[in-house]
Formats: structure tokens, sequence, C-alpha cells
């Protein structure tokens, strides 16, 4: 017998008919956005309404004296272009020179590099959006109990060999079924202590 798979807008929550395929959106960059890029599937004409609604942008990166990182800002093209007075920006562009690039450091990384790698030791098991690497799932697997402690410490939920999302993001489900089994054991354990007690009461009883 054969399944149907029935698939919904993220953006409004309507039926994506069959006929119909999804659109695919990548979000980049958002406020709210705060890990790697996420996805989300939309009705076609919802996609063709947001870029109905993308306006030309200017992407700058500002470097004010004394700070260690730029401040990266999106301005509407037609407002930066106004910021010209002494040339068109069309001109001014074209004879700017190119950008240096901007000196890394430890302490000053750039700024799309200042992101959490969830795929090392000290950020492995953290709660975050996004994706969950194979390096992360591999990390936790072979280092549950450090990584328990390091997140109790730091005041962060643990991972739960009980709870089933804990299980299916990490790969745990072979660590979790032999928790599991080691519970029959036990109560077979217990089952024969009983039967033989009864029995020596049997046996006594004789």
């Amino acid at each position: 017998m054969g399944q149907k798979t029935v698939r919904f807008s993220d953006l409004s929550g309507q039926l994506i008919l069959d006929d119909h395929a999804p659109a695919r959106i990548v979000i980049h960059e958002h406020p709210k956005l705060t890990d790697s890029p996420v996805e989300i599937e939309a009705l076609t004409e919802e996609a063709r309404a947001i870029e109905d609604a993308g306006v030309p942008v200017a992407i700058v990166d500002l470097y004010f004296p004394h700070d260690d990182q730029p401040r990266r800002v999106v301005v509407e093209a037609d407002a930066f272009d106004k910021l010209a007075t002494d040339k068109p920006m069309d001109e001014l562009l074209a004879t700017a020179r190119p950008a240096r690039r901007a000196p890394r450091s430890a302490t000053a990384p750039a700024a799309r590099d200042d992101r959490v790698s969830y795929g090392t030791l000290e950020h492995a098991g953290k709660p975050h959006k996004g994706k969950t690497t194979d390096a992360e799932k591999q990390l936790v697997r072979d280092h549950l109990d450090e990584i328990n402690e390091r997140l109790a410490a730091q005041n962060l939920r643990t991972i739960s060999l009980a709870d089933p999302d804990h299980v299916e993001r990490y790969g745990l489900e072979e660590l979790a079924g032999g928790q599991a089994s080691n519970h029959p054991g036990q109560t077979s354990f217990a089952e024969d202590e009983d039967s033989g007690f009864a029995g020596d009461q049997a046996s006594n009883a004789a």
C-alpha cells in the first residue's frame, strides 16, 4: 500500500498540492537567525512575492577608528547612491581601489568567522539551530558523558538517551538501545531470585 506525503508551506501553513512543486527558500542572514543558514518551503506564489518585495541593496562594512570589528550594514542602493555628491556612484565605484583584506587574529576574527563550530569537543552538544553535522554527532557518541558534564556545568540542557529527539539528532540509537537492553536483564535477575526463593520454600515444605 503506497504512502502519500502531504506538504505545507512553512510561511503560511497552506497545503502544497501535488501538481505544484514547493519553492525552496534559503535564509542566509536575518536579525533573528543566530546560526548557519536555514531553509524553508513555501508556495511558488509566496516565493514570487518575496522576489517582488526585494529591493536593490548595497552591503557595506564600516571600519571605524579604534574598532576591532567592522560593522556590516545593508542599505537600499538608491539611498547609498545619494551619498555620493562629488561624482556619480557608478563612476566612484569604477575608479575605487580594490578592498584590502582585513587582518585576522586570534582575538579579533573576521566578521563571518566568529560563529561557533559545533564540530569541536568544546561546543559539541550545545543547543543550536540548523543541521547537526556528522562531526558533531560523532563527538557526542564518543564523548557523551564528558559533553554532558560540560553542559551541566554551563547550565545547559544535557543530552538524554531517553529523549527521542536527542537520540535522532545525534544518532544515538545504538547507545540508547544498549541502555534499554540492560533493563530486561535486571528484571530477569529479579525474577530468577523470586523463582529461586519460591523453589527453596517448596523444598523446605517437602
